[in-house]
């Protein structure tokens, strides 16, 4: 039930301003073999240790306490529309499932504090996996199945894995994509060999395996069948886990998380957040080789005692009912997904949208990238339920912005993600002065004073160096996170950003945020999808050039046509920023090129727009749209 309207200042205010006492309140909805002596010791700024003393099990607060009072209801929802197939795990069922792995993977020699690689497609056995490293505290790095062998060779070798686990191959819009082979080159390449491979055997593809390295899933889990294995409680600061950001150049930036503060903070987000109780039912359509996998369809959900749905397929296939079709078969509550999906459903037949009951249906969250006030607009309507911006990191592992309908219900505004979340001591900041800008709608580089609330990261793997020199030091005069995105704030709190600091161009002395000229071109009924970036330009400096998906291919055919959709765009763009604004040039494509995650890959657009090689593109899902881009280009 929302409470009085007022409350959600006041909720804000006391996890800022009596800190220690709000997240001892949020503790208390996890279990704790040991209670925490000390809720947050900041006395080495920026590292922030939370719940001193505390000993605790992510495993078992995501698994074994619902067992006696909820091993009937559902908690793995495993489909996958590649290869047709759908099985649900209740929690009783999962309970067993995630021993059988922890038994495995001790037979194979890890041990807490070891570390278990996991290059796995959406199937229930990656979550298995990452449930039973947490379980015997483990540190589990995943990494996007699929990944390239020289990427992933270089994970490898800064995590230095016990025990990789694997799958002989993932399917992507009905093309299998083999694992083994990019695995073998990768530890090949890797200075560091692991002691053991565990393969998953779909039958998808040929998987030659390497004598007493590589074994077998389906026959070691057969001899454990019976395994009980006991939770091993750890130390709430004891590393849960590295993700390594996508992104990253040179040697790897594994975002290293705790066990203690991230399970309290994904719990107290599943009560506050997204306002879940146990029995519901969670869809987030992300990949559990990114953070939103990791914290809203592994742990988040289950903790909560939810059911969660992971789903291996594209939002159109079979057709782009596909989950809305899920929606109504298993009555899900909580969907999470990203706008570049919704803008793909927005190219299809709206029927689909209305061919299935989604009545249970609370809410849709959509976060990775900014969603624009048009695209937000559009699925508002389809679904006529609320349609709820978030914005956060790999690196915060848990919202930073957004709507907290949990605590009070509040009405969303387009183009936002929302307010300051509880636990964040947010600032906008002057990039040049270091000053604080407090008055409503400057544009400043969005920061957190620290300490940063639990949940999120405690240092870069290995490199606390990095992690201060990075994060902390970018802003002249203070000790102050960076998110190095830009933004702004209206008078109500709302935040809006405007895209990354490194993403601001200057046009003849002028900053311009590339997201600004982005949102007023795909508010053009003709534009499906835009990517802006700036072009070094001699006169200039730097100009916009745009990169835009035309709703209507037709729409382009011929030079005439061409010129008249430019014109078009280049007037919207001139009557809402300004001529300072305008693009230099609108560049029509079939497609931008992006990573797997969904994420556009601008780098790379503005090298090829400047001629320039654009670098190590292994995140890249289809090469061919950048080299149909660079044909354009010229």
């Amino acid at each position: 039930m929302a409470i009085a309207q007022t409350d959600f200042a006041a909720f804000y205010r006391r996890s800022i301003d009596e800190r220690d006492a709000f997240w001892a309140e949020q503790a208390r909805l996890i279990d704790w073999q040991t209670e925490p002596r000390q809720i947050c010791d900041y006395s080495r700024p920026p590292f922030a240790q939370w719940y001193v003393g505390g000993m605790t099990n992510l495993c078992h607060n995501a698994v074994d306490r619902h067992v006696s009072e909820r091993g009937g209801q559902p908690a793995l929802i495993a489909i996958s529309t590649e290869t047709d197939s759908e099985r649900v795990y209740s929690y009783a069922e999962l309970h067993r499932e995630v021993q059988r792995m922890a038994a495995v993977l001790q037979s194979l020699g890890v041990q807490q504090g070891d570390r278990v690689l996991i290059y796995m497609p959406m199937i229930a056995e990656a979550a298995f996996a990452m449930l039973a490293c947490a379980r015997i505290g483990a540190i589990h790095s995943v990494v996007f199945g699929g990944f390239a062998s020289s990427s992933l060779a270089s994970r490898i070798e800064d995590a230095a894995p016990k025990v990789i686990v694997s799958a002989d191959a993932g399917s992507r819009s009905g093309k299998v994509v083999p694992y083994k082979p990019l695995l073998d080159e990768a530890i090949a390449l890797s200075p560091h060999k692991p002691q053991a491979v565990l393969m998953v055997d779909r039958g998808l593809a040929s998987a030659p395996m390497e004598s007493g390295r590589d074994h077998d899933w389906a026959a070691l889990r057969e001899q454990h069948m019976d395994a009980q294995v006991p939770c091993v409680w750890v130390e709430s600061t004891h590393p849960s886990y590295i993700l390594y950001t996508s992104g990253t150049t040179g040697k790897p930036k594994g975002v290293q998380r705790d066990t203690g503060g991230y399970a309290v903070a994904l719990a107290a987000s599943m009560k506050h957040i997204f306002h879940a109780k146990a029995g519901d039912t969670y869809f987030s359509t992300s990949d559990i080789g990114w953070v939103v996998g990791h914290s809203y369809i592994v742990y988040g959900p289950l903790l909560a005692g939810m059911a969660t749905v992971m789903y291996e397929g594209l939002p159109v296939r079979p057709d782009a009912g596909v989950w809305w079709s899920i929606v109504e078969k298993y009555k899900v509550t909580h969907m999470f997904s990203a706008p570049t999906a919704v803008r793909v459903l927005k190219k299809h037949d709206p029927e689909y949208l209305r061919k299935y009951d989604i009545s249970s249906l609370q809410a849709l969250w959509l976060a990775g990238e900014p969603l624009d006030e048009p695209t937000a607009s559009w699925i508002s309507g389809a679904l006529d339920i609320p349609i709820i911006d978030n914005y956060w990191q790999t690196e915060t592992g848990w919202p930073i912005l957004t709507l907290c309908n949990g605590v009070e219900q509040q009405a969303p505004r387009f183009g936002s993600p929302g307010k300051a979340v509880y636990g964040y001591d947010i600032r906008l900041i002057d990039e040049v002065s270091g000053a604080e800008l407090t008055e409503p709608n400057q544009k400043g580089v969005v920061a957190i004073e620290g300490p940063l609330p639990p949940g999120c990261l405690q240092t870069v793997w290995r490199d606390d160096e990095r992690f201060v020199n990075t994060y902390w030091k970018s802003i002249p005069g203070r000790l102050i996170y960076s998110t190095f995105d830009w933004g702004i704030r209206d008078a109500d709190g709302y935040y809006f950003i405007l895209g990354r600091t490194d993403d601001v161009i200057n046009v003849a002395g002028h900053r311009l945020g590339t997201r600004e000229i982005e949102e007023s071109i795909s508010g053009h009924a003709g534009i499906a999808e835009v990517a802006v970036v700036g072009v070094a330009d001699s006169l200039k400096g730097q100009v916009a050039i745009a990169f835009a998906v035309p709703r209507d291919a037709a729409s382009v055919e011929g030079d005439a046509a061409r010129l008249r959709l430019e014109g078009e765009v280049m007037k919207q763009v001139d009557a809402q920023l300004g001529a300072v604004a305008r693009p230099a040039r609108v560049l029509f494509v079939s497609a931008l090129p992006k990573t797997r995650s969904g994420k556009v890959l601008r780098r790379a657009l503005q090298a090829v727009a400047e001629g320039r090689d654009p670098g190590d593109l292994t995140t890249i899902e289809d090469p061919t749209a950048l080299q149909q881009i660079k044909a354009q280009v010229g």
